[in-house]
């Protein structure tokens, strides 16, 4: 009994010994913390929340939406995590990537509006020339499209347009970061872009995609023009050469001094030349490089069979239709709304709203282009003369094309109306002191007045557009000599005697080598039957009963 007893105890004093260490141990650990609160959601984020908790569902939006104060709400925000809902970075995100879509947007749709300006120039180029070259100047036309945008997608838009980072309507092109420079006088200088061939590698971006198809236009634009002034003489397969080289060298190479950070745009940063030289659109870039091109051309092509006599004296010849011509120019009005206004590269942020400013100083100044034409033609011709009164908006209109962006609308009028007359003086110059054959009167349209236009920019530019608080790296606005800098015309002057002495030279020497290697002009029986079979194999008007044209002997 008393071994049992003690057994007992033993074992009841063991257990009371487990049951006190382990209640020890269990005192001695530590709980497991608690989890801690969340932090509380920003002020603006809980905003959202709470505004997206609120938002029509789709039960609300399935009821229709007549009046649209439904449709696009802060549901439509992309959220990158859509348990947590939309947060400031989200809303942020948002709007960063609705002002470049604005922007993208806008850019395009200029730059299709600038693309429809080559039916326009088929049209007027086409109806001041004769019947029986009809289809031959459509066709050059037509096919300086593909050849100018196959040369600028292998080469040119890369010296264009390769060292043009930055840009923050298009956010910010940064692939295109790579100018070929020189040192000159301790500054850098930028000679030609580096980057964009085909539109491969880095550049394959959805900004540089929208900037290359913007310019794209422009270069074409620039392009076509010399196909008018060399009309009803020009070899089909030189002309197609000549349209290559182009696109390819010398407009993408002057378009960077001005437009893609070369040379010329650095004169204000380098030298102190206000804002360098400025174009807005292109009335230099474009139109004058285009013009001067022409006038290179023509001078190596030689005139029309009959366009002069034997004294010197020149001929007129009658284009076959004046409606396209005027509908043609119409058309190229619209056009140069996107020409014009696109240029800003955007609607949004940027002082970008100045488009309707635009806009408005592009329409005033085809308008007085038209009147100064016509008032010219009427006062010292006694009637008014259609073509000269298309020419007057063209002329208008091309003039504008640099100062645009920077002058009032007065003095958009005063810068066409200057141009309406300018045009009419200059083809009368050009056809019997320069003896040059122009037959659409492109030379005196484009290079002419793109000279007038630039230097527009240096007397009229009124320092009141803020694009983005800078012009060329320069702060401030792009102010005229009007307006108290004269620095801004020295940098325009550099820039034209850069075009004439430069872009004219590089043509004129372009040209002269394919005058020698396939040669420019059309046989004589060729021109005088007419450039449609000969070359195109198909009459532009095969019901036409064709007037016999003069003998060649006679018209030497």
């Amino acid at each position: 009994m008393k071994i049992w007893l003690r057994n007992h105890l033993l074992a009841c004093c063991i257990l009371a010994l487990s049951l006190a260490v382990g209640g020890m141990a269990y005192a001695e650990t530590p709980a497991t913390p608690a989890p801690p609160a969340a932090a509380p959601a920003p002020p603006a984020t809980a905003e959202l929340r709470e505004g997206a908790a609120k938002a029509p569902t789709p039960a609300d939006l399935a009821k229709g939406d007549p009046g649209g104060t439904l449709t696009g709400n802060i549901a439509d925000i992309t959220v990158t995590d859509a348990k947590a809902g939309p947060t400031m970075a989200d809303a942020g995100n948002q709007i960063g990537q609705n002002k470049i879509a604005i922007n993208f947007v806008w850019t395009l749709v200029c730059g299709f509006l600038v693309m429809f300006m080559q039916a326009g120039f088929a049209m007027v180029e086409s109806g001041l020339t004769r019947v029986k070259n009809a289809n031959h100047t459509y066709m050059m036309n037509f096919f300086v499209y593909g050849c100018g945008l196959l040369a600028y997608w292998v080469l040119g838009f890369a010296i264009q347009m390769g060292g043009a980072a930055g840009n923050a309507n298009l956010g910010g092109l940064y692939p295109l970061a790579s100018e070929h420079t020189i040192s000159l006088f301790g500054k850098t200088w930028g000679i030609f872009g580096e980057t964009g061939y085909f539109l491969a590698g880095h550049a394959y971006d959805v900004g540089v995609m929208v900037i290359f198809l913007f310019q794209m236009v422009f270069m074409d634009t620039a392009l076509t023009i010399v196909t008018g002034a060399c009309a009803e003489r020009w070899k089909f397969i030189t002309f197609s050469v000549t349209s290559i080289i182009m696109g390819a060298l010398t407009y993408p190479l002057f378009a960077n001094w001005a437009w893609g950070g070369g040379w010329l745009s650095q004169l204000g940063a380098n030298l102190g030349l206000s804002h360098g030289y400025a174009d807005f659109a292109g009335s230099g870039v474009v139109h004058s490089v285009g013009g001067l091109t022409a006038l290179a051309v023509c001078l190596i092509v030689g005139p029309r069979i009959g366009k002069y006599n034997r004294d010197g004296s020149a001929n007129p010849i009658i284009g076959h239709d004046i409606s396209a011509v005027l509908i043609g120019c119409f058309i190229l009005a619209f056009g140069w709304f996107g020409f014009n206004p696109g240029s800003t590269l955007g609607a949004s942020s940027n002082g970008n709203l100045r488009i309707a400013t635009v806009a408005v100083a592009t329409m005033l100044a085809g308008c007085t282009g038209t009147f100064g034409a016509i008032l010219y033609m009427w006062i010292s011709k006694g009637k008014p003369d259609a073509s000269m009164s298309g020419n007057g908006l063209l002329a208008g209109l091309v003039a504008i094309t640099a100062p645009s962006g920077f002058v009032s609308a007065p003095n958009a009028a005063i810068i066409g109306l200057v141009a309406g007359v300018l045009v009419c003086v200059s083809v009368y110059f050009v056809e019997n002191v320069l003896k040059v054959d122009d037959p659409v009167g492109a030379i005196s349209v484009h290079c002419a007045n793109g000279l007038w236009g630039v230097l527009a920019v240096g007397l009229f530019a009124d320092g009141t557009s803020n694009y983005g608080g800078s012009w060329n790296g320069v702060p401030g606005s792009v102010t005229g000599l009007f307006y108290g800098d004269a620095g801004q015309l020295a940098a325009q002057l550099v820039g034209i005697s850069t075009l004439l002495g430069v872009v004219f030279a590089l043509s004129f020497a372009v040209n002269m080598v394919l005058e020698y290697v396939i040669g420019h002009r059309v046989s004589a029986e060729s021109e005088l039957n007419g450039l449609d079979i000969p070359e195109m194999g198909q009459l532009g008007y095969p019901e036409f009963v064709f007037r016999p044209e003069m003998a060649y002997s006679k018209a030497a």
